[in-house]
Parts: C-alpha cells; structure tokens; sequence
C-alpha cells in the first residue's frame, strides 16, 4: 500500500517545493505605482487656491517642480514600491503638444496623453484616455497601486476597471477654497484618499503680475501679426496633417469649411492670448495669413 503511494508523494512533495519557489520569486518582485494626473483637474484647482482662477494664462505652473513633488509624496506613501510613470493627461487642439506640453513630455518618467481640447476650452476623451491606461496596467499586473489625482465623476468607470484586476486606487485631491472640487461618487469608490493642501502647492504655482498678464493677452494684436500667426498655424497644420488633407481645402478660396474655420480662431486666439471675436478685420487677416503660407505650398 506505501509502495502505491510513494509515487504521489513524490509528486506532492515536488509540487510544494515548485510553490515554495514561486512564492519566493513573488516576494522579492516589488510591487509598482503609477501616478495619473488629470492636468485640467489640476490646473483648475491649484490655480482657484492659489491663484484665485482658474484662468491658466492668470498664474504660472512649475510642472517639472511639481511632478517631482507627486513622485516623492508617492515615495513616502508606497514606501516599498517601486514607480513605473507619472502620466499627465491633457487636453490639445487635434491632440498636437502645446510647447509646455512638450517640455513636460521631455521630462524622464512621465508619459503625456493627449485628448482633444473643443472650441470653450473644454477636454474632451481625457476621461476614457485615463480608463485604458489604468485598466491595461491593472490587467497586466504593471501596477498594484495607483494615485490619481483628479476629481470628474466619468473616472468613477476608469477606478472600477483598475479595481477589477487587483490594483489598489488611491484618490488624491486639491485643497478646495470652499465646498468640494471632487465628485462623491468617486470618493466612495477608490481605496483611499488623501488631499494635497496650499502648502503644498505653493512652491509651484505663481500668479502672474497684472503687467505679465496684461502683455500675454489684452493688447490688440496688429494686422501684421495675426496674419503671421494665420501662416504659422497653416506651416503647423500642414507639417501635422501632411499636404493631401490641406490640397483639399485649395477649391473653396477664399473660403474655409466652418469646423476649419473655427479650428483657426480658436488656435489663433491662443497663440495671441486675445480674443477676434467680433473684430472681423483681425479676422480677414488670419485667414490671409493661412491661405498665403497654404498657396506657396502648391
């Protein structure tokens, strides 16, 4: 009867040494964090409890300074984890880096994404942008814990996916003047939360003096300058979109489609920091701008 149940034992035995080993692997792999970042959160709050608005051309933003910050605040919180990235998620006109988004993308561990930014301003596709990252990790095991720092209700679907897969989501929030800048719901789902209070901020963000604004954005830009930015946008469009998609655009001179018009003023209004609603010679003079760089191109 022994004779019969030796070779089980064996196998028995060489199975719990194989668990043994693996649990033994397990241990010494350190469990990771990533740090997401829903930048419009961000500078709509920091800058109401800084600044007092949440108007981003009203202060300045140290983003390096401040990312820096996040990952050691991470540190001390997931003491015995390692990072994987900070991701910073960003609105954009047809997802194409800002000069400041592009020198946050630089920086070493953090990964910018992008979503698109419409003609108020608003994000648009950051909320689902921030779903794929965090479920695709959690289900792949990159990560066992995530802070993320935002407070849109629509992240309550991207915590519940991350959830799903064994990651631990931790909600981390800016102080509010008043009230609460967080959606309840959101709260109520995540596995902790912490609030990042002015002290912390502080250092980071800088409202800028009435002369600094004043200059960024209420002196009326000449007929030459925003013809220039007309022709600027276009050398941009055609390096980003390539020549076929503008070649399209040649048959309705001196006409633009509206949702291209629109585009235009939108991201001359940017580049400016001043508003041609209204000022329709401004406006002839961005469009001259654009089909003159569009026309030397063809």
């Amino acid at each position: 009867m022994n004779d019969d149940l030796s070779p089980l034992s064996d196998r028995i035995d060489r199975t719990n040494e194989l668990l043994q080993r693996m649990l033994a692997e397990v241990a010494k792999t350190p469990s990771t964090h990533a740090i997401f970042v829903d930048a419009g959160y961000l500078y709509a709050a920091a800058g109401r409890l800084i600044a007092g608005t949440e108007d981003r051309r009203a202060f300045d933003l140290d983003a390096e300074g401040l990312i820096e910050a996040l990952i050691d605040r991470a540190r001390s919180i997931f003491a015995d984890s390692r990072l994987l990235r900070v991701y910073w998620y960003d609105g954009a006109r047809r997802r194409i880096h800002t000069a400041e988004q592009q020198s946050i993308a630089e920086l070493p561990d953090v990964k910018v994404r992008l979503g698109n930014l419409n003609a108020n301003n608003q994000q648009k596709g950051v909320d689902s942008l921030i779903r794929t990252d965090l479920e695709s990790l959690a289900r792949h095991r990159a990560i066992s814990d995530a802070a993320l720092l935002g407070g849109d209700e629509d992240l309550v679907s991207a915590v519940e996916a991350a959830q799903g897969y064994g990651a631990r989501v931790h909600l981390w929030g800016i102080e509010a003047p008043e009230g609460r800048n967080q959606a309840e719901p959101l709260l109520w789902e995540v596995d902790s939360q912490r609030t990042l209070d002015l002290d912390f901020f502080k250092p980071y963000v800088a409202r800028r003096t009435a002369a600094a604004y004043e200059a960024s954005g209420a002196g009326r830009p000449t007929r030459e300058d925003v013809r220039f930015v007309g022709a600027q946008i276009a050398a941009k469009w055609l390096a980003a979109r390539g020549r076929e998609s503008l070649v399209e655009l040649l048959p309705g001179h001196p006409y633009l489609p509206g949702s291209v018009d629109q585009d235009l003023l939108v991201e001359a209004e940017g580049i400016l920091q001043y508003s041609l609603r209204g000022q329709s010679d401004l406006r002839r003079a961005l469009r001259d701008g654009f089909w003159e760089h569009v026309q030397t191109q063809y």
